[in-house]
């Protein structure tokens, strides 16, 4: 390269990435017809990681700080090349910029049901979302696997394989744990902790830190909710005399508001007693089991008259008893 060609060249002086949104995981600072000039000032701002990339291969990384960009100041890119090139740059270097701000509510949710065991209902299909929250840890690990030389990389970009990590390290600990549907609200937090400190070496391996795991819900199927409002409903109705006086309470504002007003309440009220009272005197019957032949409360087998008071033959039939 002559002496004239060399002094029309373009001289990069000052590296540096002013991030303009939120959108951007990294970007490669545009030096296409340029060469960075000995002594430039490379500015990487907290939040940010840059890394000097030498023909595919990753020279030097960069923390947060203000540079002087020499070859003595780059012990490793120095070893790759040899500056014995007369009039020629020895940066002709990619500068690739990364955001390391925390990335926040980051949104998770399993499209469809994950099926697993439980202990009191059987086999189950479970639904969940939550938010979730991460950061790039390791700028060259995130380079050589996942944003490459590409002019930018897009948070967008990385949504789907890390909700299918997430949402694959739930399914394995549920499944692990079989913690039961119940108690998954309850233990809420506690699942959300189990579920962060297994998902964080697979995003680890991807130059990531997965910092904060929250569930914010965990459902059933709208036919399995069903089956579990009934079975709630049979534990409520398993003490009949109160589930027919709540009925009865209920069933007042209705009745009053109905045309007779207060006197059709009245008689709604007192035929809900009546037969919560006759519901309930069938129930103790029913539990206390059937009266001996010939003893008070017992039913004569031929005629099928009940008899009040202790007696060895029926007196209407005079059928003997016992």
């Amino acid at each position: 390269m002559g002496i004239l060609s060399f002094a029309k060249k373009q001289f990069i002086d000052i590296l540096q990435w002013t991030e303009g949104s939120d959108d951007l995981l990294a970007w490669r600072f545009p030096t296409a017809d340029l060469e960075i000039q000995q002594g430039a000032r490379l500015v990487v701002r907290e939040t940010q990681m840059a890394v000097f990339v030498d023909q595919g291969h990753v020279a030097d990384v960069f923390g947060p700080g203000t540079y002087t960009i020499k070859t003595v100041n780059l012990p490793v890119l120095t070893d790759l090349r040899h500056w014995d090139k007369l009039f020629e740059s020895p940066f002709k270097s990619e500068v690739y910029f990364f955001s390391t701000r925390l990335r926040l509510n980051q949104t998770w949710g399993t499209a469809n049901p994950l099926a697993i065991r439980d202990r009191e209902f059987g086999a189950v299909r479970v639904r969940g979302f939550g938010v979730y929250s991460y950061r790039i840890t390791d700028a060259s690990v995130f380079f050589r696997n996942i944003s490459g030389t590409r002019e930018t990389y897009a948070v967008a970009e990385l949504e789907g394989q890390l909700r299918s990590t997430l949402i694959t390290t739930l399914t394995t600990h549920l499944g692990e744990s079989q913690v039961p549907f119940l108690d998954m609200a309850a233990n809420g937090d506690a699942l959300g902790r189990a579920v962060l400190q297994k998902a964080r070496p697979a995003f680890g391996a991807l130059g990531l830190g997965l910092e904060d795991f929250q569930i914010q819900n965990v459902s059933l199927p709208e036919d399995l909710q069903k089956r579990l409002d009934e079975r709630i409903g049979m534990g409520i109705v398993g003490d009949l005399p109160r589930y027919t006086q709540f009925q009865v309470a209920q069933s007042i504002p209705t009745a009053a508001a109905a045309p007779g007003g207060a006197a059709g309440a009245g008689v709604g009220l007192g035929a809900g007693i009546a037969m919560g009272q006759a519901m309930s005197r069938g129930i103790e019957q029913a539990s206390a089991g059937p009266a001996a032949p010939g003893t008070a409360g017992s039913i004569c087998p031929r005629c099928q008259t009940r008899l009040d008071r202790p007696s060895k033959f029926c007196p209407e039939c005079g059928a003997p008893q016992g």
